[in-house]
Order: structure tokens, then C-alpha cells, then sequence
């Protein structure tokens, strides 16, 4: 099982929101590049950020830290990089990939308008993640802010048709709260997906990983770590010794 250290990144440094709110909002020490240094230096293979200033529409205020970031975790045994928040044209496509970011999140533009990532997805290839972020089982969008009106079963059942490689599932009533993974939903969209899943939100503890690892539906390939590696109850070393990691390389998702 992948496990994925999370950045979130909001006016150029590392937060942590509650349950998807921008008012809810932790700022924590430490330059956001330096924080990806030391998770590959800890034995990340794969790092997942999210342009929180991005998702509500300004798409331009992390880009410089976001380079950064691609700069440190650059070294000999490869990391790969995911990012997501406000990835919405074909310019931030552009200038996310010149940066060197190997994944692209799509949330809102995959849940409103699907067949422009599936246009995405034949010019670009496969570096598309459906972002499926959803609040009593109906996708939100514009950085959790707007409910869709789309289940997040149904979006999850058309993704692989759309071209993207994979799904990142949060449910956002578990986001930022430690309270334990959303195992259940998650394994209901892996059951009805045919592209592997990543498990979002709610990990609070080693044991909640284990947790994930044991009672997870086979198609879920991941886990995305944020708050708690922050708050200091789940270490990356430790992570990553329990669960050894697999060569970025090798990863087609």
C-alpha cells in the first residue's frame, strides 16, 4: 500500500483545513519544499499537494512554491509528484506538467464537464487523477465550496471511460478531523471503479493505516496522509517502515 504524504498549500505555506473549511484553517511551521525534502529523505515515493489558493480560483499564487517543492523531492531514486486544486485549462495543465508534476488532480472540471478531461486525457496522456471529493455521497466542487449535485458513485463508475489513471476519494466530513478513514465509502467506490483508488481523509493513527491495509477493497492502491503526520501521530519513517513503499517507476496510476 502506497502511503502519500499530503502538502496543502495556502499563500506560499503548509495548512491543514477541517472538514474542507478555509475558516477551520491550521498553519503549521516549515517551508512547504523543505517539508517535501523531508518526506523523501523518510522514504516517500510519492507526495500529494494541493493548491488550496488554486481551488478558489487563483490559480497563480503558488506556482513559484510548487516549483520548489518539484526542485527538493528531485533525486536519484525518483519521487513522483500529484497535485491538485483549481487544475481547470489548458494553460495550468501546461505549466503544472513544464514544472514537472507527474499527476494532475481534476476535481470540479471532472465532475462538471467530464469530457473535456477525457480531451485532457488524449492530448496529454495518462497523468489525469479524478479527484472525487464528496459530503454525504454527493461530489462538491470549487474547492468543496459547491455541491454538484453528482453522486460520487456515478462519477466514480464512468472514470476509467474518461481516460484518467486513477481516483483520490476523500469524504470530506472525515478531512482534517483524525477521526478515522472512511473505509466503507471508499471500498464502495473502489467496488465500482475500474481504475485503482486512494483513500482521503481521516487518518489519524499508524493503527488507522493498518487498518486500511487489512479491510481495504483490493482496488485501493493508497493513502493520503496529511493532519497527522503535521500533528506529529503518525510519523513518516514509521510509515514507511511498516509499509514499504513501491519504486515510483513501477507506478502507473
Amino acid at each position: 500500500m502506497t502511503i502519500i504524504p499530503a502538502i496543502d498549500i495556502f499563500d506560499g505555506r503548509c495548512v491543514r483545513l477541517r472538514e474542507g473549511s478555509y475558516a477551520e484553517k491550521t498553519e503549521y511551521t516549515g517551508d512547504p519544499a523543505d517539508v517535501a525534502r523531508s518526506f523523501v529523505d523518510a522514504g516517500a515515493t510519492r507526495v500529494h499537494i494541493v493548491d488550496l489558493n488554486a481551488a478558489r480560483g487563483d490559480a497563480k499564487t503558488n506556482r513559484s512554491v510548487i516549483r520548489q517543492i518539484r526542485n527538493a523531492t528531485k533525486c536519484a531514486a525518483g519521487c513522483l509528484l500529484e497535485i491538485g486544486g483549481g487544475v481547470r485549462t489548458l494553460d495550468d495543465i501546461r505549466e503544472l506538467l513544464d514544472i514537472g508534476l507527474d499527476r494532475l488532480v481534476v476535481g470540479t472540471v471532472f465532475a462538471k464537464n467530464p469530457d473535456t478531461v477525457a480531451e485532457w486525457a488524449s492530448e496529454f496522456g495518462s497523468v489525469f487523477i479524478a479527484g472525487i471529493d464528496a459530503r454525504d455521497g454527493t461530489v462538491r466542487v470549487s474547492g468543496w465550496t459547491d455541491d454538484s449535485g453528482v453522486r460520487a458513485s456515478d462519477l466514480a463508475q464512468r472514470a476509467a471511460s474518461y481516460g484518467v489513471c486513477a481516483v483520490v476519494y476523500t469524504n470530506i466530513a472525515h478531512d482534517g478531523v483524525m477521526n478515522g478513514p472512511d473505509t466503507e465509502g471508499t471500498n464502495e467506490i473502489a467496488e465500482v471503479s475500474s481504475v485503482p483508488v486512494v483513500l482521503s481523509g481521516g487518518i489519524g493513527t499508524l493503527e488507522d493505516l493498518r487498518t486500511v491495509a487489512t479491510t481495504a477493497h483490493q482496488n485501493v492502491v493508497g493513502v493520503i496522509v496529511g493532519r497527522a503526520i503535521y500533528e506529529g501521530t503518525v510519523t513518516p519513517k514509521e510509515a514507511f517502515a511498516a509499509f514499504p513503499q513501491p519504486n515510483p517507476r513501477e507506478m502507473t496510476w
